[in-house]
C-alpha cells in the first residue's frame, strides 16, 4: 500500500483557505472515520485514522474552523489488526460539533449519507470531500490490470453520495458492495489520475503515472514476444513438416527424381529446421527464397502425382494434423 501512503501524506498537506472546503473537508474526515458514538446518552466524536499525519490535520481544522478542542490517541496494532490506528477523540462538546457539521440533522438524528451542505455545495466543496474520504478510508493499488482508487464507505447513502460527488468534478466513479461492505471505485486510469490533480496529490500523480507507463511498456514488450515466439514456433513447425514430406517425396520417387529437384529435397531433409532463405544459401549455386521453395512444391507435387497413380499414401501422409498444410 506504497501509493496509498503517499497519497495520504501528500493530501495532508495541502492548505485550504476556503472555508467552505475546509468544512466539507471536516465533515466529511468525521462521517468516513466513524466518527459518532453514543456514550451514556451524549455524542461522542472518535474519528479512526491510519496515518498520524491525516490525524493531526483533522485535530487542527476542527480547532480553526469549529472552535472545539480534541486529543489524538495512538492504538497499537494488535491480534488481527496490524496496524496504527490515530484516533480523534473531542468528548466535550461532541453534540454541537455534530451539529455544526451536518453529522446530524435537527431532530439529533444521523445522516445516513453526506451533510447537506457538502451534498449541496460547489464543486470545491466535492472535491474537498474526496480529500476528507480518502484520508479516513482510501486507497491507492499500483497500477496494473487490478489497479483502482477506492474508499470504503460507512452505507450505501454514503457511496452515492461520493459517486455524486465525483460526478460534479468530472470523474466517473461507481458504487459497490465487496464483501458485505460499501466502496466506491475508480479503475479507469485517466480518471485516477483526473482525481489525484483536483485532490492535489500531483507529485502521487507523476509516481504512479510513470509506473503505469513502464507496466504498459512491459506488457507490451511480452506481448511482442510471445508473439514472436509464436512465430518461430509455427516457422519451426512448418520447416519440420515439410523435411518429413520432402523425405516422403524422395522415397516415393526413387530415382525418377530431376537432379535439381533432387539437390532441393535433400537440402530440405538435412536442414529441417532452416529457413527457405537459409536453405537458398546452401544451395550450390545459392537460390533465392522464391527459387528454391519452387523446386521444393514441384517436387512435393510430382511425388503426389505419382502416389494417387500408384494408390499408395502421398507425401502427408503421417503428419500430425496440427501440420497439415505447412510447406
Amino acid at each position: 500500500m506504497a501509493m496509498t501512503a503517499q497519497v495520504k501524506a501528500e493530501v495532508a498537506r495541502i492548505p485550504v483557505t476556503k472555508a467552505c472546503c475546509r468544512k466539507a473537508e471536516v465533515s466529511t474526515t468525521l462521517r468516513f472515520s466513524g466518527g459518532l458514538h453514543i456514550v451514556s446518552g451524549r455524542i461522542v466524536i472518535e474519528a479512526e485514522l491510519d496515518t498520524a499525519a491525516a490525524a493531526r490535520r483533522l485535530r487542527q481544522e476542527i480547532a480553526d474552523v469549529y472552535g472545539h478542542d480534541s486529543e489524538i490517541i495512538v492504538q497499537q496494532g494488535a491480534g488481527v489488526r496490524k496496524t496504527t490506528l490515530y484516533v480523534v477523540r473531542i468528548a466535550r462538546g461532541g453534540e454541537l460539533l455534530a451539529r455544526q457539521t451536518g453529522l446530524v440533522d435537527g431532530g439529533g438524528r444521523p445522516v445516513r449519507g453526506l451533510p447537506p451542505q457538502v451534498v449541496s455545495g460547489p464543486s470545491c466543496d466535492a472535491v474537498a470531500a474526496w480529500r476528507g474520504a480518502f484520508l479516513a478510508r482510501g486507497s491507492l493499488t499500483e497500477p496494473g490490470r487490478s489497479s483502482a482508487l477506492e474508499i470504503g464507505c460507512p452505507g450505501p447513502e454514503a457511496a452515492l453520495a461520493m459517486v455524486g460527488a465525483a460526478r460534479r468534478i468530472g470523474v466517473s466513479a461507481k458504487a459497490r458492495e465487496v464483501r458485505g461492505g460499501d466502496r466506491v471505485v475508480i479503475r479507469d486510469g485517466e480518471a485516477i489520475g483526473a482525481l489525484l490533480t483536483r485532490l492535489g496529490a500531483h507529485e502521487t500523480l507523476l509516481a504512479w503515472e510513470e509506473r503505469r507507463m513502464r507496466r504498459e511498456v512491459r506488457a507490451t514488450a511480452n506481448r511482442l514476444a510471445n508473439f514472436d515466439d509464436a512465430n518461430q514456433r509455427r516457422s519451426a513447425r512448418a520447416a519440420v513438416a515439410a523435411g518429413a514430406r520432402a523425405q516422403r517425396a524422395l522415397d516415393i520417387l526413387g530415382e525418377d527424381v530431376p537432379d535439381h529437384l533432387r539437390m532441393a529435397g535433400d537440402l530440405r531433409v538435412q536442414h529441417r529446421e532452416a529457413s527457405l532463405e537459409e536453405l537458398g544459401q546452401l544451395h550450390d549455386p545459392p537460390l533465392t527464397k522464391d527459387a528454391i521453395a519452387g523446386r521444393i512444391r514441384r517436387l512435393l507435387a510430382m511425388a503426389d502425382k505419382r502416389a494417387h497413380d500408384l494408390g499408395i499414401p502421398d507425401t502427408e501422409a503421417g503428419l500430425h494434423p496440427d501440420q497439415l498444410g505447412d510447406g
